[in-house]
């Protein structure tokens, strides 16, 4: 059986994730991400009114014209978790294809909230529900399969398919890290992985994401940053003044630690602005999470000046607002706090908590920056970095390279600069350039079996 890939999209950046492999005459797309940067660069442009061709062309969502180059038919869409980098051109591009958008339950909620808010390409995709753990097959040749594989990251949900053909399995390995005691949610299933690496023709074929391969050592479990943030908060309890917290309002098991310790050091919670209200709110429908009963969720900015409002008639001491804008957007609540743009009134030593990193790229750390020098001018005092990544360190593609044993590797979710670490860290465990080990740009075929 023929195997080839397409790497579309996320192979010259960090964004705008799509790769499709075909086994036989099967297709699957796995991802169909936007690149977050490039619409931030474009702040007044609105993308969810501009034709996918202009959005290709600014280079905010995969260029998916390669496809027509690939023979067979597209029998499935696979977003691998609900990031935006991962779901966010499926209502631009899914309607392209005759296939059902396939994934986990909270993925699916988040993709199908993404379809309804951008009704321009009129996308009626079926939309299919699988759980970590369960096979489905694929097409009609009897001999492809789909399994998701129960991976963990900075989302709840998140998994790492395979498509398992007779030429071996190719493992698309985008995103994950290798978290043992998660708060929310199942271990890494690392045992599913090493059996996936012994089984039949083993793996064909190994997609991983980049991120942090330059960084020794292995990732922290989400347990660390729970507890480096219930140190930072608890040594705020006797604080007088406004708190205010920031993180990714996508990561679920974080936003429930902080709602958690806001009610330990005596502050009623509440989760301000839109992002905010949509995962949290759609994680507690689900019910991947229990939050209590008065905890306040406010997305539309009226909503959120009334709260932010009251917060000052009651005390800002009585309460602990969890906002966006970890990132410095321009039209978050954070920076708009730091702008002076809401009811909530910084003063002098009141405390903003960071759990989050910048991402790493030049539009993100501008504009961090200016929200922290914002920020900084109203008195307010910054703590940093209370997070832990959502992306594996080296120790943890070594011990993925060794559960699975791939034939190919193709390295992912990066630029080539950002290439070069696990490039290294793979000729060291003894694949080479150009043989088993491609290293390769958006737009280009692998022909892995002819």
């Amino acid at each position: 059986m023929e195997i080839e890939i397409a790497t579309i999209g996320g192979y010259e950046e960090v964004g705008r994730q799509m790769t499709a492999v075909r086994a036989g005459d099967d297709v699957v797309i796995f991802d169909m991400g936007l690149n977050l940067s490039q619409v931030l660069i474009h702040d007044n442009v609105e993308t969810e009114r501009m034709h996918s061709l202009d959005l290709i062309d600014m280079g905010a969502i995969p260029d998916d014209r390669i496809m027509s180059d690939l023979e067979g038919d597209v029998q499935a869409i696979v977003p691998t978790h609900g990031h935006l980098d991962h779901i966010g051109a499926i209502s631009k591009l899914a309607h392209r294809y005759d296939a059902p958008i396939v994934a986990t339950p909270f993925t699916i909620e988040l993709v199908k909230q993404q379809i309804e808010g951008e009704q321009k390409f009129g996308v009626e995709n079926d939309l299919v529900k699988m759980d970590a753990g369960e096979t489905m097959s694929i097409g009609d040749s009897g001999q492809v399969d789909l399994e998701f594989v129960n991976v963990t990251h900075s989302i709840i949900d998140a998994i790492n398919p395979v498509l398992h053909t007779p030429e071996g399995a190719v493992v698309y390995g985008l995103d994950k890290r290798m978290d043992h005691t998660p708060v929310i949610g199942d271990p890494i299933d690392m045992e599913r992985f090493r059996e996936i690496g012994r089984e039949g023709n083993g793996v064909l074929c190994y997609i991983e994401d980049c991120t942090n391969a330059n960084k020794k050592g292995r990732t922290p479990s989400e347990n660390v940053a729970r507890e480096h943030l219930r140190d930072v908060l608890y040594s705020m309890e006797d604080y007088d003044g406004g708190i205010v917290a920031t993180t990714f309002s996508s990561h679920i098991s974080r936003v429930t630690s902080l709602v958690e310790f806001a009610k330990d050091i005596g502050r009623q919670p509440v989760l301000l602005g839109r992002s905010m209200e949509k995962y949290s709110g759609t994680a507690e429908r689900l019910d991947f999470v229990d939050f209590p009963d008065d905890l306040g969720m406010f997305g539309h900015r009226k909503s959120v000046d009334r709260t932010f409002k009251r917060i000052m008639n009651e005390g800002k001491e009585n309460f602990l607002p969890v906002v966006t804008g970890h990132q410095g957007e321009p039209r978050a609540m954070l920076t708009r706090m730091a702008r002076g743009e809401t009811p909530y009134e910084l003063d002098d030593g009141d405390k903003v908590v960071f759990s989050a990193r910048v991402i790493p790229e030049p539009t993100n750390e501008g504009q961090r920056y200016q929200a922290e020098k914002l920020l900084g001018m109203q008195g307010a005092r910054v703590y940093d970095d209370i997070h832990v990544s959502g992306h594996l360190n080296q120790e943890g593609h070594y011990e993925m390279l060794d559960a699975l044993q791939p034939q190919h590797i193709i390295p992912a979710h990066q630029d080539l600069k950002g290439f070069s670490s696990y490039v290294d860290l793979c000729e060291s465990e003894g694949y080479k350039m150009g043989r088993d080990l491609h290293v390769t740009r958006n737009g280009n075929l692998i022909q892995l079996v002819d």
